[in-house]
């Protein structure tokens, strides 16, 4: 092997020059990695649920819809219309948890508990975050089972069967949660178009490849995904001061030894940010709710990697995924500094060279990228978004790059929360307002 490190010591020049190449070949391996993993689960994967059985209505298990609201005075009255009328369940009710909310939608609340006998309301009179929401409002469900609902988001009508379908199998004592598979409800702006694309590859890849080849997922949709009340109870409810409770929560269900699924069969459907402001924000928190699980359970895998194989290899490529952002925005920086040294001196042939090599690893990394893509978008939702492939160069420069950013720049926050200074405390959102529908392809 050439070696890219020179130290004077054979062994430490091998494994530096070795997680050098990792490095550099991540987006790659990565890429193609996804792509297999789709593959195992399409062709490998044995416990799909394949069908739905209609449960009597004497029979349904009672599920509480929970919906943490914080100013979302433009989308809640649409959101819980849709809840209240358009579900094909009948044992079920819906549990707003309000928490300090400053606009309306008090106001819009109070109007609609008069219209439905099933709508609860908790008023949480201070802003503490949706975690701390969604576990007040968890001593007041009635349900055994609980589908967290965000406000701007509806599942597709048939939802509550198909979520019951998986907990009433025969291997589902074990089962802490099982998330649906999210769509994208604002097509109208290209943010908004390249993001379908997004959630395809996260969701249509990731979760069927963590799925069909580790056994689990280790991220739930928190937008909409149902919960067991016991596995919630049973790991202490969720932690207060994440910034993502649903992948904090996630996490913590594996290490305590429950089986979490991915239903890619149950469709939701949610509001996406639509200004680079919004999608900037809500990026950062996710990254650092993702470094924060990997600094919680880092001591827990690193003494204990054998117990849990699948989770070690989750781990190892959250690591890699950390580091090489770093990576990524070093190295760019040694790049266009010694782009500007060699124009200073005329040394056109290393800037040719540098170019060159730079092009060859971007078209690497969109070809792997390109196979990742095509395949989610063929097998999420039977291949209806395939003509949001149009979007992919989009996505596969601008948000790899967002995403390298926001690991890297929420990283200090994330020791702090680890530390004990962290919030869960939410913001409002800025909503555009948009009919809800359960459309899957607009």
């Amino acid at each position: 092997m050439i070696s890219f490190v020179q130290t004077g010591n054979g062994i430490v020049d091998f494994i530096l020059t070795l997680i050098f190449l990792v490095l550099i070949t991540y987006p790659i391996l990565g890429g193609f990695a996804w792509f297999i993993g789709v593959l195992c689960y399409s062709f490998l994967f044995k416990y799909k649920q394949k069908n739905w059985d209609d449960i009597p209505v004497e029979v349904e298990p009672f599920v509480t819809i929970m919906v943490p609201a914080h100013n979302e005075e433009i989308v809640i009255e649409d959101t819980l219309n849709y809840l209240m009328t358009k579900i094909n369940y009948e044992n079920y009710e819906v549990l707003v948890t309000d928490d300090g909310s400053t606009d309306r939608t008090p106001e819009i609340l109070k109007e609609l508990q008069e219209k439905y006998d099933k709508l609860r309301v908790i008023r949480i009179e201070k802003n503490k975050g949706k975690a701390h929401a969604f576990n007040i409002g968890l001593g007041f469900a009635k349900g055994e089972l609980v589908l967290s609902n965000d406000a701007d988001t509806v599942p597709e009508p048939d939802s509550l069967n198909r979520y019951i379908n998986y907990f009433i199998r025969q291997d589902s004592t074990n089962i802490s949660a099982v998330t649906a598979n999210m769509d994208v409800q604002n097509r109208a702006k290209l943010i908004a178009k390249s993001q379908t694309v997004e959630f395809s590859s996260i969701v249509g890849i990731i979760k069927r490849t963590q799925l069909g080849v580790l056994g689990s997922i280790y991220a739930y949709s928190g937008a909409n995904t149902m919960y067991r009340k016991d596995a919630l109870i049973d790991v202490g409810l969720f932690r207060q001061d994440r910034a993502t409770e649903d992948i904090s929560i996630a996490w913590d269900h594996q290490m305590d030894g429950w089986l979490s699924l991915f239903a890619p069969r149950i469709m939701f459907f949610m509001e996406v940010p639509e200004s680079l402001k919004m999608l900037y924000r809500q990026r950062k928190r996710w990254a650092k709710g993702g470094t924060e699980v990997w600094l919680t359970n880092f001591k827990k895998v690193f003494l204990h990697p054998f117990d849990n194989v699948g989770r070690t290899i989750m781990f190892i490529d959250q690591s890699f995924s950390i580091i090489w952002s770093f990576f990524f925005w070093i190295s760019s920086v040694i790049f266009i500094w010694s782009l500007f040294q060699f124009a200073i001196t005329g040394n056109l042939e290393r800037i040719y060279h540098m170019l060159t090599m730079a092009f060859l690893f971007v078209c690497f990394e969109m070809i792997s990228g390109t196979f990742q893509l095509v395949a989610s978008l063929i097998v999420d939702d039977r291949g209806r978004k395939v003509k949001y492939l149009l979007f992919a160069p989009l996505y596969m420069l601008f948000y790899w790059v967002m995403n390298a950013l926001t690991i890297v720049t929420t990283f200090i926050p994330a020791v702090k929360t680890i530390l004990g200074l962290g919030s869960g405390t939410w913001k409002s959102p800025e909503r555009k307002g948009i009919k809800v529908t359960n459309k899957k392809d607009n």
